[in-house]
């Protein structure tokens, strides 16, 4: 299988990074300043796909504070809202899907790295 950083990037519409913090697996959305946000309207929104492969290789190296970086698709609402892009990213942005079971609330993760 080939690693996704090898295989070639298509963009057919706006993306964002994310990934999972190293410390806790909270789902975390890079940052155009390089940083990592659990608030996905704080993402740094990509469309062309030379900025997607350079940003997610900067993602991918930073190694130490999340995992497991992705383009994940985005829409944008016509107030200027982002939005997760298909089920999966509504989802993972809703928090965890367990929290009663581990005690844990998306509020409580929900911590700026």
């Amino acid at each position: 299988m080939t690693s996704p950083l090898d295989q070639k990037i298509r963009i057919t519409g706006p993306v964002v990074i994310t990934a999972n913090r190293l410390g806790d697996g909270a789902v975390v959305y890079r940052r155009a300043n390089g940083g990592w946000s659990t608030r996905l309207d704080d993402a740094a929104i990509i469309t062309a796909a030379a900025a997607a492969r350079d940003l997610l290789a900067a993602a991918n190296a930073d190694g130490t504070r999340a995992v497991g970086a992705y383009l994940a698709p985005v829409k944008l609402a016509a107030d200027g809202a982002v939005r997760p892009g298909n089920l999966r990213e509504v989802i993972r942005a809703g928090g965890p899907t367990v929290e009663e079971a581990v005690g844990v609330s998306a509020e409580a993760i929900d911590v700026l790295v």
